[in-house]
């Protein structure tokens, strides 16, 4: 009897423990099922959670790239954080009786030209709002925010009335034959504007998306300077769409400089702006009704302060990938599917990738300044791939080749740290980062000594100098390399070693994307 019993127990154990065997091996069956049905490509991703590891690299070069916007300030300088700049352009505007002093000087000179610096605002905007709890982690929000409203500031006194917009204080012709420190500068500072009778709807636009994007950035911690920037936005964009005309052709003088191509695309990125910033249906009914004017569906074309098609197809992307309300929107759609298109012109073993691409693996597509699509290029697919991530979709289909979404983190990796050193010169492109960056910048503020007195011509004692310059402009990205990956450290080499502070912009956001991992915002307002 005792001997029959504990053989019925043991039988009972055996066959329990078969049973959970089986459970074991089913519950390991799926979950395989389920990996590899993610790895062909057609299960979800990992969502990215909050803000996660921090890669030390991007952290130290992100801190440097912003603080160049401190030492491209004009104005009366608070907290000067530069101890080589002071205060300069105090009295821009004062021809108009305006307050001009602050804005940001674009490049190597003392020009404030709108049109790129509206570019600048925006773009540093869209990186605060999609990646400022990354750049919180490592201290960067603030300066980043402080930086956009000195610039901000400086658009609300440059637009006086509805259809009025001062576009550009300075002028080049007597500019840039001197070679002087901003502080000491003595020439004539004339002012360009644009208004119903000189209308130039591509900065009107442009302008009006800084001030949307930007009255998202405050609307938190500033409410009432958010409303204003709003206010300003919507005036800027009706003024640019209801007096169309390029300023390029109504202000040939803007040519030479900052010529524009078109207008079309600063209205989309303008109302597509607006759209984020008010969900007013209005703009994203504008963003389908002249999407097929504007927008050159289904020819992906490269983001830059000129073109902004690619940005925003990318931008209107983002409400299908989060509003599920507008997944239907056939309009939406046609943004979508080239935005898509960009993004596997991007992946190197795409069937339709862009072979504008140096050996080192730099995406170039220009020798003047080549650094700033690979730079928006690279900012742009971290942006799709984590769109992508936090919506759970996990592949991109190129030519009906499947890709993963963080291929395409991986192709903006390449890029940052090609533009950090890792390339075939051993040098980094950002001024003060790594152990080989450029010294002899085209930049006048860091090749004077501060304490040195110059006029016009007498700094040109320094232009010649071969001598690195005095003053490092710690985090300015230059223009960069050639497709030959060949570069030239000289000040006088504008198209490879001048920087901008739209460069600067773009890498902000790409690196902000790239220091740490978190989920994408649901929504930017």
């Amino acid at each position: 009897m005792g001997e029959k019993s504990k053989s019925r127990g043991w039988c009972g154990w055996f066959i329990a423990l078969i049973v959970l065997a089986a459970v074991i091996l089913a519950v390991v069956y799926m979950v395989k099922s389920k990996l590899k049905k993610s790895d062909d490509g057609d299960g979800a991703g990992p969502v990215p959670g909050p803000p996660g590891a921090i890669d030390k690299k991007y952290a130290d070069a992100l801190k440097l790239s912003l603080q160049f916007f401190d030492i491209q300030k004009s104005g009366k300088l608070v907290d000067n954080k530069i101890s080589w700049r002071g205060d300069s352009g105090l009295k821009d505007g004062s021809e108009a009786s305006l307050d001009l002093s602050k804005g940001l000087y674009d490049a190597g000179d003392h020009i404030k030209f709108g049109f790129p610096m509206a570019f600048t605002a925006t773009v540093l905007s869209w990186s605060i709002l999609e990646y400022g709890d990354q750049m919180d982690v490592v201290n960067q929000l603030d300066p980043a925010k402080e930086s956009l409203r000195w610039t901000t500031d400086y658009f609300i006194k440059a637009h006086p009335s509805d259809n009025v917009l001062y576009i550009q204080v300075g002028d080049p012709e007597v500019d840039h034959p001197c070679w002087e420190r901003p502080e000491t500068m003595k020439g004539k500072r004339p002012l360009i504007k644009i208004d119903e009778d000189t209308p130039g709807s591509e900065v009107a636009a442009e302008t009006a998306a800084a001030m949307a994007s930007a009255s998202l950035v405050f609307k938190d911690s500033d409410p009432q300077y958010s409303a204003t920037l709003l206010k300003h936005a919507k005036q800027l964009f009706d003024f640019a769409d209801a007096k169309r005309g390029s300023y390029s052709v109504n202000i040939p003088e803007v040519q030479n400089y900052y010529n524009s191509t078109g207008y079309g695309d600063e209205l989309l990125w303008a109302a597509s702006w607006l759209y984020h910033a008010t969900e007013d249906k209005t703009y994203l009914d504008y963003v389908t009704k002249h999407g097929n004017e504007f927008a050159s569906f289904g020819n992906p074309t490269w983001f830059s302060w000129d073109n902004k098609l690619a940005g925003t197809q990318v931008l209107l992307s983002r409400l299908l990938f989060f509003k599920k309300d507008l997944s239907g929107s056939k309009g939406l759609a046609s943004y979508r599917d080239t935005a898509k298109a960009v993004m596997c012109g991007l992946l190197p073993k795409s069937p339709t990738a862009t072979t504008s691409r140096s050996n080192g693996g730099l995406v170039l597509v220009s020798e003047w300044n080549a650094l700033q699509q690979s730079v928006s290029a690279a900012f742009l697919a971290s942006l799709f791939s984590d769109y992508m991530l936090t919506s759970r979709i996990h592949k991109i289909s190129c030519s009906g080749k499947i890709f993963k979404a963080t291929e395409l983190r991986d192709f903006a990796k390449s890029q940052a740290d090609y533009i950090l050193g890792k390339n075939p010169m051993g040098m980094s492109f950002v001024v003060g980062y790594g152990d080989k960056y450029p010294e002899y910048i085209h930049h006048r503020g860091a090749s004077i000594p501060a304490d040195a007195t110059t006029g016009c011509l007498d700094g040109f004692e320094y232009f010649n100098s071969t001598k690195p310059n005095p003053n490092i402009a710690y985090g300015a990205l230059v223009g960069g390399p050639f497709l030959n990956e060949t570069f030239r450290d000289a000040r006088d080499n504008v198209r490879q070693n001048e920087p901008t502070t739209y460069n600067n912009a773009l890498l902000v956001g790409l690196l902000s994307s790239l220091v740490t991992t978190s989920s994408a915002p649901q929504s930017l307002k």
